[in-house]
């Protein structure tokens, strides 16, 4: 009986959700001229934020930051595309949660040293 007791509470401390929040054509936090007409597609990235819980939350996730450090795994991009936002609830009573971005990279090749960006 104690094994299944804590086989159960075990499972319950482990277990957590995706919550897929919104999908969006195009996202960005960053200032860019839309009119550079020298967009590239670039690569499949994910940016998170997360927050530890220890009973409460410890921190509070910002989409802002998860969309921030999605964009800025490479210095000249300036926007996602094909966005998907998830939330991430990970904790009972302790475990974490925050935000997922995930979304192809948006090459902006006017930016200064990225003219001949691959």
């Amino acid at each position: 009986m104690k094994k299944i007791l804590a086989v159960a509470l075990g499972a319950l401390l482990l277990s957590g959700c995706t919550v897929r929040v919104a999908d969006m054509t195009v996202g960005s936090t960053k200032n860019y001229n839309l009119n550079a007409a020298k967009f590239e597609k670039g690569a499949r990235v994910t940016g998170e934020d997360k927050a530890p819980i220890v009973i409460f939350p410890l921190e509070i996730p910002n989409v802002k930051t998860a969309m921030d450090r999605a964009i800025e795994k490479d210095k000249c991009a300036v926007g996602l595309s094909d966005v998907v936002i998830s939330q991430l609830n990970h904790a009972f009573l302790f475990g974490t949660f925050g935000f997922r971005v995930e979304g192809n990279l948006i090459i902006d090749k006017t930016m200064p040293g990225c003219e001949n960006h691959i």
